[in-house]
C-alpha cells in the first residue's frame, strides 16, 4: 500500500471536512475506500479503513486557552514586531522570554507547556542576533 498517498488524500479529506461547510463525507470516503480497494488485507489495509470511518466523527472543539496564554501570546507578538538595531531586538527577545516564561510559572500544567513552548522562537532569533547558531 501506498502509505504516503493514502495519508496525504485523508489530510486533505480531512482539511476539507474542517474547513469546508458543504463537505461531502460520503463521497470522501468512497475515495478514500478506491485507494485502498485492491489491496490485499493486512495490517495497513485494516489501518487504512479505519482511519477512513474516523473521518466522520466531528473534529474536536478549538481548544479554549486561558487569560495568561493570551498575555504571554500578546508579549511575544509584540516581541516580534520591534523594529529596531539588531541589538536592542534580541534585548527585547530576552526580556520577553523572561516574562513569558514567568507568565509559565504561573499557569495551569494544562498550559505551562504551551506557554513555555513561545520561547522557543524567541530564543533562535535571539541566539542568531548575536552572531551565533542555536544548538537544537
Amino acid at each position: 500500500m501506498d502509505v504516503a498517498r493514502f495519508n496525504s488524500a485523508f489530510a486533505e479529506a480531512r482539511d476539507r471536512r474542517d474547513s469546508d461547510p458543504g463537505f461531502d463525507l460520503a463521497a470522501a470516503q468512497r475515495a478514500l475506500r478506491e485507494l485502498v480497494a485492491d489491496e490485499p488485507e493486512g495490517e495497513d489495509r485494516a489501518w487504512a479503513l479505519r482511519m477512513i470511518n474516523k473521518l466522520a466523527e466531528p473534529p474536536p472543539p478549538p481548544r479554549e486557552y486561558g487569560p495568561l496564554y493570551h498575555e504571554a501570546g500578546a508579549i511575544h507578538a509584540e516581541a516580534f514586531a520591534f523594529k529596531g538595531t539588531d541589538e536592542a531586538w534580541a534585548d527585547v527577545l530576552a526580556e520577553a522570554r523572561h516574562k513569558i516564561w514567568a507568565i509559565a510559572d504561573r499557569a495551569s500544567h494544562d498550559e505551562e507547556a504551551d506557554i513555555r513552548a513561545m520561547t522557543r522562537p524567541l530564543e533562535h532569533i535571539e541566539t542568531m542576533l548575536r552572531g551565533r547558531w542555536p544548538d537544537d
